[in-house]
């Protein structure tokens, strides 16, 4: 695997390949891998000739309050995953290769619309962030697909829109979610759980398997909702947000059959999140 820290050899080092007539898939990611991230090299080494992964902790993303000094950053280790799962060209920059103006000076994109509400209102301006380096990202890689995991759902459909709406010209591949053998959705994130909050954490995807239960029975919403929350709550989480949303992430009416739980919680000063997809009965 090679790695590449500036722009102009890593578009050196791409247009080789183009000249060779090869496909290029990319996984954007900020580090820190774990199963979930390897299963997006995955599906895109059975999709591409080329694997390209990036890793930047992306501040443009993080709010004043989060956790952007103390994310984990474990270039080496990655770098080792990364190889041995088959990837071909790592883009790992620095900030002011990414933003060489600052980010007061930088442009910025905004999907409105699938960005309101749910994460983007507990985060504001977070998916503008994510937008925005993922443009770039996609300006930088100019690959024929990326894949991005199913877990961050909403991201993933303001990443659909924007290539939607921008006339981007690649396929964006959604990869089901990792889970440990207790359920709980792989996250970078999971690693700042203590050992109780640990064993509490699976409680999240369990109460979205109840809910699924009951709505496809046909339980009312909101009585489920409330009742997700109230579990929650007594598992020790303190719930930002528990939706349901029709699976393009619009509102649920009545002719509504794909849809998708949403929630995201904090267990201590760790803020967790799952999605789980479901039809509701006619």
């Amino acid at each position: 695997m090679q790695t590449r820290n500036d722009v102009a050899t890593l578009r050196e080092t791409l247009a080789a390949h183009r000249r060779a007539g090869r496909t290029i898939g990319l996984v954007p990611t900020m580090g820190n891998l774990h199963a979930g991230h390897l299963a997006l090299v995955a599906e895109a080494r059975r999709r591409a000739d080329v694997v390209v992964a990036t890793i930047f902790v992306n501040p443009m993303q993080f709010g004043p309050n989060e956790d952007l000094d103390a994310y984990p950053r474990t270039l080496a280790d990655d770098q080792a995953h990364l190889e041995a799962a088959g990837c071909d060209l790592l883009f790992a920059p620095d900030v002011a290769t990414v933003y060489p103006r600052g980010l007061d000076a930088q442009t910025r994109v905004s999907v409105p619309g699938v960005s309101e509400g749910l994460c983007g209102g507990d985060r504001p301006g977070h998916f503008d962030g994510v937008a925005t380096v993922v443009t770039m990202l996609f300006n930088l890689v100019q690959p024929d697909l990326a894949c991005f995991g199913e877990k961050d759902y909403q991201q993933l459909a303001v990443i659909r829109r924007l290539v939607a709406d921008l006339h981007l010209p690649l396929e964006i591949v959604g990869v089901p979610i990792e889970r440990a053998e207790d359920g709980l959705a792989l996250s970078s994130r999971n690693g700042y759980l203590d050992a109780a909050q640990r064993a509490a954490a699976p409680e999240l995807y369990r109460t979205l398997c109840a809910l699924r239960e009951a709505l496809e029975a046909g339980e009312a919403i909101d009585a489920s909702l409330t009742r997700g929350l109230e579990r929650l709550r007594e598992a020790g989480f303190a719930p930002d947000y528990l939706e349901l949303r029709a699976a393009d992430l619009g509102p649920v009416d009545d002719t509504t059959r794909e849809a998708v739980l949403l929630t995201a919680a904090r267990l201590g000063s760790t803020r967790l999140i799952d999605n789980l997809s479901l039809t509701l009965p006619r």
